[in-house]
């Protein structure tokens, strides 16, 4: 016989078991899942996109573009984290397979006026090919359209001059899927937050598509499957020094809204100032999510720390996949105006695979170490 006492007890284990158990009005864990099945990005001009599976040379293709004796270059917006190092590597690494001889790899500093300078002094040496991403789209597309006019075939990474059409003006641009890795990190942040609480956001205040597809991303998300999770503070930063104004942002945001429990960050270099702000503030409890698989934020989630979760971009295949589709503009074939490859949710659980998905080797020995492997 059921008696009134265990109905009584039974009645409060439950009413404890939903105080303490996350609630969400969306499942993370199936949406992080259903993420790396496709690619929600548009290209520049609302493309959409074209698998880099679908991106291929044959050995006949292949042993035309190594006859040509062609040359390349590769003009970077910023040199100064992992994910520049990864697309350079996967482009040099497929470029030498192809026979062509890389002959600059330029910084540019995320400075507009130096990224002109670098196309400039580049183009006194002819080059076939350009591999590059604009720092701006707009005051940069001068320098562009004359390396176009010169012959030079332009492949995009992630971001398109003002103006510039496929096909035409260059041969396509390739991207990792940054509205879906936007998506990734705002489920990262409410499964960790266990579906409320009050955050901030520190964005690039830049005119760059890509930044401007995650920051969308995250919020749409956060506002449309999150109800109890409220964005409470934003803060803008326009670098160089993207890790120092990420620091001073965050600590504004801290200082102001002392209820907040978690800040996102645009992506990895920001992310580690709001680690620094975070421990500043004595804020050993702050959760942050960002986008890009950095040493940094990857030791911080292998040590159980301030990051919980990023959404990871694919650079050293996007590196290879950019190399092929120049070699399409070399042999006059079609190319898919918008090659996009899908997001990659990173916890600490998935974190050593990760890295080699990302990056085509193991995890650093920093990695590791702070995993205890």
């Amino acid at each position: 016989m059921i008696t009134r006492r265990i109905l009584l007890c039974s009645a409060a284990i439950a009413a404890v078991l939903s105080v303490a158990a996350p609630t969400f009005a969306a499942d993370p864990d199936a949406a992080l899942a259903k993420l790396q099945e496709s690619v929600l990005s548009k290209g520049p001009s609302g493309e959409d996109p074209s698998p880099a599976s679908g991106v291929s040379l044959t050995a006949e293709e292949l042993a035309k573009i190594k006859a040509m004796g062609a040359t390349a270059a590769i003009v970077m917006h910023y040199g100064g984290n992992d994910w520049s190092r990864a697309q350079i590597n996967g482009l040099q690494t497929q470029f030498a397979a192809m026979g062509i001889k890389v002959i600059a790899v330029t910084d540019a500093g995320f400075k507009p006026e130096k990224q002109v300078a670098d196309l400039e002094t580049i183009m006194a040496q002819k080059p076939n090919i350009i591999v590059s991403i604009p720092t701006d789209p707009t005051s940069t597309a001068s320098a562009y359209k004359a390396a176009a006019d010169a012959g030079t075939k332009l492949v995009f990474m992630d971001n398109v001059p003002t103006g510039f059409k496929a096909g035409k003006d260059y041969v396509s641009v390739v991207s990792a899927d940054n509205y879906g890795n936007g998506v990734a990190s705002a489920h990262l942040m409410a499964k960790a937050l266990g579906g409320k609480g009050e955050i901030g956001l520190v964005f690039h205040a830049a005119d760059f598509f890509v930044t401007k597809q995650r920051y969308d991303a995250f919020k749409k998300t956060i506002a449309s499957d999150y109800p109890d999770i409220k964005i409470v503070a934003e803060q803008g930063i326009g670098g160089p020094d993207f890790s120092g104004d990420a620091e001073k942002a965050a600590g504004a945001i801290l200082t102001s809204n002392p209820n907040v429990k978690g800040i996102w960050a645009v992506w990895d270099v920001p992310a580690e100032g709001v680690i620094a702000a975070a421990r500043n503030a004595g804020r050993d409890d702050l959760i942050i999510t960002t986008i890009d698989l950095g040493e940094n934020v990857a030791i911080s989630m292998a040590q159980n720390g301030f990051v919980k979760g990023l959404g990871a971009q694919r650079p050293y295949d996007a590196g290879v996949v950019e190399a092929k589709l120049a070699g399409y503009a070399l042999l006059g074939k079609t190319a898919p105006a918008f090659v996009a490859l899908p997001a990659l949710p990173v916890t600490r659980d998935s974190l050593l695979d990760a890295w080699k998905t990302v990056y085509s080797t193991e995890a650093t020995a920093n990695v590791k170490s702070s995993l205890g492997n």
